[in-house]
């Protein structure tokens, strides 16, 4: 997990570790101090000395980070490039951007801790529940995937399998949705399609069919799989409380299991 770690860095060290991981874009780096940040492009900002935690991740995105408070001060998303070097007897970080056209410039003036951790695999959250309570919290509250969508049935059985919800949207197209707690995968994708497939074969040859599915998240491959087969995704990362078919409360699925 750890790869490497530095307590109070000199500037020649700290721009040597900055420049190896960063490059390597296979690490997560964090560096904490006092510092000072700069900030160039569609408009000109200068934070005030201070204490900042400064993060860069595996793609190249940054972000710093105030002592309080959720939101960083500044971001870079997917930098193009990111260099360290020493000015001065400091350390400066530049991380820049093509289009739009920006810079961030950051001076390590006293920096207490750098930090290089391997991620090996992203996570991703999982809906608490079961995926029969997740499809009864939606069928009950289909707005959480789509405005206008109406639910005909639930479990609907067609020869390639059960059909999470079957629904039509505002226009009135018949809509099959796949349902995940976790992250959604390729399988996913192809379990969708054949569904989709399924029921385009018991339809009228001009009724429209779409697919979405429906998860926390969803990997890379998966989404371009899921464009590739022109099917939708829909994030749904919390849920209401679900009614239970008694008539009383469940457990409300939260966003962690």
């Amino acid at each position: 997990m750890i790869r490497q770690q530095l307590l109070m860095p000199s500037p020649e060290d700290l721009a040597d570790f900055l420049n190896r991981h960063t490059r390597s874009r296979d690490c997560l780096v964090q560096v904490a101090g006092l510092a000072e940040v700069t900030y160039q492009g569609r408009a000109a900002s200068t934070a005030d000395v201070g204490t900042y935690l400064v993060v860069v991740k595996q793609d190249g995105s940054l972000q710093i980070h105030h002592p309080t408070g959720i939101k960083p001060m500044n971001w870079q998303p997917k930098t193009d490039s990111i260099t360290a070097r020493v000015d001065e007897d400091v350390c400066m970080l530049l991380a820049s951007r093509r289009s739009p056209e920006e810079l961030v410039q950051v001076v390590f003036l006293e920096p207490q801790m750098a930090l290089a951790l391997e991620l090996a695999q992203a996570g991703g959250f999982v809906l608490r529940g079961s995926e029969a309570e997740m499809q009864q919290t939606l069928a009950e509250h289909p707005e959480l995937i789509e405005p206008g969508l109406r639910v005909l049935n639930r479990e609907l059985m067609v020869e390639s399998g059960g059909i999470d919800l079957y629904a039509r949207d505002a226009q009135g197209r018949y809509v099959v949705v796949e349902l995940k707690r976790g992250r959604a995968t390729q399988h996913a994708v192809s379990q969708l399609a054949r569904y989709v497939r399924s029921v385009e074969g018991k339809l009228p040859a001009k009724a429209v069919v779409r697919g979405i599915l429906a998860a926390p998240s969803i990997t890379t491959p998966a989404r371009l799989e899921l464009e590739n087969r022109g099917l939708e995704f829909r994030e749904v990362s919390a849920l209401p409380q679900a009614t239970a078919a008694a008539g009383g409360p469940v457990a409300q699925p939260s966003l962690f299991d």
